[in-house]
């Protein structure tokens, strides 16, 4: 079988230039692994890239395939793959640069690729490596959030969101979450001690002295967020670098998280599915060929947890 059927974008724009195409199966070289998608999920950075907003940073050849979540099986493996198996069920990130996995085959490389929570189906576990690394990231590598701590999460509800609520919960911290005022039960069922509705409430307000934000949206919020850490605390941003100025005069630190790929942390994150300790929240499930509809929904920014993409 040489041709598989994926989304690719032959060229960048909305959401019309996802097309689902017959695409050449590709095949693994030394250190790498096939791997037959059972699902993937959708992110906001894929409506990124589509829209051509790192076709400098990432330099795609046209057409590409989107989509950097996958949970499936291997099919076989290049030569000095030896960790994995045919048949193995894994989970992973890949790296953003190649082709994604809005596909039935893709190509990842074994350093890349863990072995999938045994706890739950390809479904769920496709909608766990791009957001909640970038939590456990900004959390932990980068937050250094430890127990007892408090930590403010902005955009507590999306993909992102959600884990870090978990993550930080499971570690010991004070969890303090905005979100709109449905999302509140959501949120306090994953773990978070407080919640404010950003539509009523403004947080700088009723938050003093955390240890750690984590922001998801930025802009504004990232301005207004300054104040609300203690001396020596700091603010961490998933989207754009936070301004070391502002930070230095309000004596806490900054830091910016773009994920990578890292598979002992996905075996710690599985440890904690499997443990039932965390649990990815799905809003929805679309077909593969339906991805432009799935993207149009994530692009709204108002999604709780995650977007799938049914590839098996």
């Amino acid at each position: 079988m040489s041709t598989m059927k994926a989304i690719r974008v032959h060229e960048y724009g909305g959401p019309e230039v996802l097309k689902y195409d017959d695409a050449p199966r590709p095949a693994p070289a030394a250190g790498e692994v096939l791997i037959r998608v059972h699902a993937t999920s959708v992110n906001p950075v894929d409506v990124a890239i589509r829209q051509g907003y790192f076709k400098e940073r990432m330099k795609y050849n046209l057409p590409m395939i989107p989509g950097w979540d996958v949970s499936g099986v291997v099919e076989s493996a290049g030569s000095g793959a030896t960790r994995l198996k045919p048949g193995d069920e894994v989970y992973s990130r890949p790296d953003l640069a190649r082709d994604g996995a809005y596909a039935e085959y893709i190509v990842v490389r074994e350093s890349e690729v863990a072995l999938k929570p045994k706890s739950i189906d390809h479904t769920h576990a496709a909608a766990i490596p791009l957001t909640a690394l970038t939590a456990w990231q900004a959390l932990f590598d980068a937050g250094h959030l430890s127990p007892g701590q408090s930590v403010l999460i902005h955009g507590a509800a999306g993909g992102v969101g959600h884990f870090a609520v978990q993550f930080a919960h499971v570690k010991g911290a004070r969890v303090i979450a905005t979100a709109s005022k449905r999302n509140h039960e959501f949120l306090r069922s994953l773990g978070a001690d407080e919640v404010i509705d950003y539509s009523t409430t403004k947080f700088e307000d009723v938050v003093h002295d955390v240890d750690v934000v984590l922001d998801t949206i930025t802009g504004e919020t990232q301005d207004r967020s300054w104040q609300v850490i203690k001396k020596g605390g700091i603010y961490v941003s998933i989207l754009q670098p936070p301004n070391q100025e502002k930070a230095a005069a309000h004596g806490v630190r900054s830091a910016h998280v773009f994920v990578q790929p890292n598979v002992a942390e996905l075996d710690e994150i599985a440890r904690l599915v499997d443990s039932g300790k965390v649990k990815p929240h799905i809003e929805r499930v679309f077909p593969l060929k339906d991805a432009r509809a799935a993207q149009e929904l994530v692009a709204t920014h108002h999604t709780r947890g995650k977007v799938v993409l049914a590839v098996r």
